[in-house]
C-alpha cells in the first residue's frame, strides 16, 4: 500500500523533482505542495507541468510557480461526508486530508478507498476463543486465518476501505501477538493504538479506557466477524435518523409448519397458514455518538447489550440497521469451516 507522503512535495522543489515523483506515482500522478510543517500550499498535476513548460518555465523552475493554489481538500474530524461524496462522484480521484492547522495528515485515493468516514473504530479482540480450542491454544482467535488473511484483518481492511484511519484494538488473551501482527498501522496507512484489559471487561467495557478519540462518532465491532457491510450506508442512515446508537442487525427467519391461530379470550379471530416470522439479531457492530460513551462505566465488566438497555431506559434513540448482505460470526468450528468456503465466493 502506498503511503500518503508519496503524494507530498516540499515548497521550493523543482519541476524536475516533481516529474521524478510523477513517474513513481503513475497512474496516480498528483502532488500536494506543502511547507516544512506539512501545511498545504497547492496541488500539482502533470497537466500543470505541461502548461508551465509551454509558458516558458524550465524543469529547473520551482513548482510553486505553476501550482494550483486553491486545491480541494477534506478536513479531518469534521462531519464532511457530503463533501467526500461530492468529490468522489465528481471524479476527483485523489484528495488530501488536512488537520485544523491545515497540515496534510492523509491523502485519499478513491480508486482504492470507497469513502472517508468521520469515525473512530474500536475492535474488540480480547476474548479467549474458548469454542475454537485447540486452534486458540497458541493463537488468538482474531489471528486465525481465513483464506490468506487473519479473521480480524478482513474486518480491519473492510473498515479501511471506507476511509477509517483511526483505530483502537482492545486486547487481553495473547494480545502481544495481535500487537506484533498489526503494529501501529503504518503498513496500512492508518493509526492503531491498543487498549489492554487487565481483567475481562465484557463486549464494550474496554472502550471506557479510551480518552483520545479523534471524531464525534465511534464504531465498535467484534473482531471475529466476516462481513461485506457498506459502512457508508450504515453511517448515512445513522445520521439521517439522528440516532444516538445504531446496531447492525441480522434477519433471522422462523418457519412455523402449522397454522398459527390468533385468539382473544379463547375466541379465534384469524389464523395464518404456515407463517414465516422474521426477527432481528444483534450483529456485533455498533455506531454511536461519542457522548454516549459516558454511559459506559470505568473499568467495569459491561456488555454492549447493557449499553443498549441503559440508553433505551433513558429514552435515547437506539435504532436497528437491518443488514441482508454477508455476515458470519466466526465463533465455532463449523463457522470457521464455513468461512473458509465462503471467502472464495463472497464479493467483498
Amino acid at each position: 500500500m502506498r503511503i500518503y507522503t508519496d503524494h507530498l512535495i516540499l515548497s521550493g522543489s523543482t519541476i524536475k523533482q516533481a516529474l521524478l515523483q510523477f513517474n513513481i506515482l503513475s497512474p496516480d500522478a498528483i502532488l500536494f505542495v506543502v511547507n516544512n510543517k506539512d501545511k498545504l500550499i497547492g496541488a500539482l498535476t502533470d497537466g500543470d507541468v505541461r502548461r508551465g513548460l509551454l509558458k516558458g518555465f524550465s524543469i529547473d523552475s520551482f513548482v510553486d510557480e505553476i501550482i494550483q493554489d486553491n486545491p480541494r481538500y477534506i478536513v479531518k474530524g469534521e462531519n464532511n461526508l457530503n463533501k467526500v461524496i461530492e468529490y468522489r462522484e465528481g471524479d476527483f480521484r485523489i484528495v488530501p486530508v488536512v488537520d485544523e492547522n491545515h497540515r496534510v495528515v492523509n491523502v485519499i485515493n478513491f480508486r482504492k478507498t470507497r469513502s472517508y468516514l468521520p469515525i473512530d473504530a474500536v475492535i474488540m479482540a480480547g476474548g479467549r476463543g474458548q469454542r475454537l480450542k485447540p486452534l486458540t491454544d497458541v493463537t488468538p482467535k482474531p489471528l486465525l486465518k481465513i483464506g490468506d488473511k487473519a479473521i480480524m484483518e478482513h474486518n480491519l481492511d473492510r473498515l479501511v476501505l471506507f476511509g477509517i484511519d483511526d483505530f483502537w484494538i482492545s486486547v487481553k488473551y495473547l494480545g502481544e501477538q495481535i500487537e506484533n501482527h498489526f503494529g501501529k498501522g503504518e503498513a496500512k496507512n492508518i493509526n492503531i493504538d491498543y487498549v489492554w484489559e487487565n481483567e475481562p471487561l465484557g463486549t464494550i467495557g474496554a472502550v471506557s479506557k479510551i480518552e483520545n478519540f479523534q471524531h464525534d462518532y465511534v464504531l465498535v465491532t467484534n473482531s471475529d466477524l466476516l462481513t461485506n457491510i457498506d459502512y457508508e450506508l450504515f453511517f448515512l442512515e445513522f445520521i439521517k435518523q439522528d440516532a444516538d446508537l445504531a446496531i447492525l442487525t441480522i434477519p433471522y427467519q422462523v418457519n412455523v409448519p402449522y397454522a398459527v391461530l390468533e385468539t382473544t379470550n379463547g375466541t379465534i379471530k384469524s389464523f395464518k397458514e404456515k407463517p414465516t416470522y422474521t426477527y432481528y439479531s444483534n450483529g456485533g457492530i455498533y455506531l454511536m455518538k461519542k457522548e454516549m460513551l459516558k454511559h459506559i462505566p470505568q473499568d467495569t465488566f459491561f456488555n454492549a447489550t447493557d449499553l443498549m438497555e441503559k440508553l433505551i431506559s433513558e429514552n435515547l434513540k437506539v435504532i436497528s440497521f437491518p443488514f441482508s448482505g454477508y455476515w458470519l460470526d466466526v465463533g465455532k468450528h463449523e463457522d470457521f469451516e464455513k468461512a473458509h468456503i465462503d471467502i472464495h465466493n463472497i464479493k467483498f
